[in-house]
């Protein structure tokens, strides 16, 4: 009966723990904004900007029905002209287990890049890989926005996007990044700051305003339901010809509102650094104590013993353990001071930076 009660309570536990690992995994979600259609296009949009094609469904059909469990295509970034070699090495995470005795060519040519998909198929019989955001290729495609994303050659600045909205916005986008000592970077995000767009005849000397937290929401809203409607993309040229042309004002306009809303995130995050910090180094402490006062209790074990009822082979083990033990004990005494406070030293900041990328323009189509 008593087993089979601590059988039943660990099972509890585990239920509990699923529940609490579902709603972690919820909140992230909603706070990094991950959608799997949204997830889909960032990786086409950078096999595109490789020069590969983007991901394609297997069955158009069945994606239209169920796009989120449908099986993807990744083309073979290694087998393009002028290709980067180590793609090979990357893409090879989506082939099927290797073989000791295979060859690594036979295997290439043998086992074909699998499909992907981006929800759990719900079987574990190796035909699709599950990607996210830890995949090993997802990484590397991402790692083209962080690295490159923001230079001039590598992606537009500004866009044009057509919305139903009636009034005309503009949002502007900018880096900010926090780095740590010897550049080690601790933060990267995105700011933003939305306007209602004036024409600068109209505009005058005066400045576009720049809108609040709560109504940016509602723009970037307009912004996300623009980018999935593909009616919305086609801009006509003499539309993108007259914003380019105010393009230079409208970044200075709200360049100050840019970097106020950036001071304030900075402290935000440096708040949480210098938490999450502490919050590491109490752990690290807690655990040296416990493997100082460890080491002490087995050596106060030995100091209690009747040394005499060992051979001599297990004296001499158990004199060598001690003076190890004295050894370590001492180490861990320094140790309990230096060690947080490096961990609380890693997460200190040390340079800031904020530099405008981006341009969005929300045209409306009655306009």
């Amino acid at each position: 009966k008593g087993e089979l009660e601590a059988i039943r309570l660990r099972q509890d536990k585990l239920r509990q723990q699923q529940v609490d690992l579902e709603m972690m995994l919820k909140d992230s979600k909603l706070w990094l904004g991950l959608d799997d259609r949204h997830f889909r296009e960032t990786l086409s949009v950078a096999l595109e900007m490789m020069g590969a094609e983007p991901l394609k469904p297997l069955d158009a059909a069945a994606a239209i029905d169920d796009e989120e469990r449908s099986q993807w295509r990744v083309p073979a970034l290694d087998q393009q002209a002028g290709a980067d070699p180590t793609w090979a090495t990357t893409l090879d995470s989506l082939r099927s287990p290797r073989q000791k005795t295979q060859k690594l060519w036979d295997w290439r040519q043998e086992a074909p890049i699998r499909p992907v998909v981006f929800r759990d198929p719900g079987s574990l019989d190796g035909q699709v890989v599950h990607l996210h955001l830890e995949h090993r290729v997802v990484q590397r495609l991402l790692g083209r926005f962080l690295s490159q994303g923001f230079l001039h050659d590598e992606l537009t600045r500004a866009c044009v996007c057509r919305t139903d909205d009636p009034i005309p916005r503009v949002i502007i986008l900018g880096r900010l990044s926090l780095y740590g000592e010897r550049a080690a970077r601790l933060h990267d995000e995105i700011v933003s700051v939305a306007a209602e767009w004036i024409d600068p005849e109209s505009r005058g000397r005066g400045r576009l305003r720049a809108l609040g937290e709560g109504e940016k929401k509602d723009v970037m809203q307009i912004l996300e339901d623009s980018l999935a409607q593909p009616r919305l993309r086609d801009v006509p040229p003499a539309i993108v010809d007259r914003l380019k042309a105010h393009t230079a004002r409208d970044v200075e306009d709200l360049l100050t509102h840019l970097e106020t809303r950036a001071t304030k995130l900075t402290e935000s995050a440096k708040r949480k650094l210098e938490q999450r910090g502490e919050k590491e180094a109490k752990e690290m402490e807690s655990l040296l104590v416990e493997q100082r006062d460890r080491i002490l209790k087995q050596f106060q074990q030995y100091e209690t013993q009747q040394l005499s009822l060992f051979n001599p082979e297990e004296r001499r083990q158990i004199d060598a353990d001690r003076r190890h033990w004295e050894v370590r004990v001492a180490q861990l005494e320094t140790e309990l001071v230096s060690e947080p406070q490096r961990i609380r030293q890693a997460y200190q900041v040390k340079a800031e930076r904020i530099e405008p990328v981006g341009i969005v323009y929300l045209w409306p189509v009655s306009n």
